[in-house]
């Protein structure tokens, strides 16, 4: 998986480049036709746009965030002697979670098609573009908040001893993800 994300990272480096390059040597030459230089853009912009999804799926928030605490409990439950019920409502949790996360990042992609479709205009109206980027803020805030509560819900479930060796397991998660 690591080799999968280095070789993510030098492509997306190298098609950045030889975007950069591009766009340099478009800057020395006259225009021969404006379309293209208007796809190079648009294109740049999607690139752009994936770098940023990819950056934030990968690695945009903090490490505590990213972790699948909910899934690393219910994969550890005999360490932590979870109950039959206790993984029920576990189960139900990550299962709620997930539903509302696939509506939440359907509503941001739908949100930057409409941004994208504001820009696209001869001259953008800054005042919906606005509006529009801060919209796609809230909603990915939204989820980044919805992401705590449903963990920490999950962590309520647990028994004081619980959430101690679920510390331990944490800790040790932190320590093992650095390691090739």
């Amino acid at each position: 998986m690591k080799s999968y994300a280095g070789s993510s990272i030098l492509l997306s480096l190298l098609l950045l480049s030889l975007s950069g390059t591009a766009l340099a040597a478009e800057d020395k030459k006259p225009a021969l036709r404006d379309d293209s230089s208007q796809s190079l853009e648009e294109l740049g912009k999607d690139f752009r746009g994936w770098l940023g999804r990819w950056w934030e799926y990968f690695g945009g928030t903090t490490a505590h965030e990213q972790q699948p605490v909910i899934s690393l409990i219910l994969r550890n439950r005999e360490k932590l002697g979870l109950s039959d019920d206790q993984v029920k409502k576990l189960e139900q949790l990550r299962s709620d979670f997930e539903k509302e996360t696939i509506r939440n990042e359907a509503d941001i992609r739908v949100a930057e098609i409409d941004l994208n479709n504001l820009l696209q205009a001869q001259s953008a109206d800054l005042a919906k573009v606005e509006a529009k980027i801060r919209d796609i803020e809230r909603l990915r805030g939204d989820l980044r908040i919805a992401r705590i509560r449903a963990i920490e819900k999950g962590k309520a479930l647990l028994t004081a001893e619980q959430r101690k060796k679920l510390q331990e397991l944490l800790s040790d998660q932190r320590f093992t993800r650095s390691q090739p």
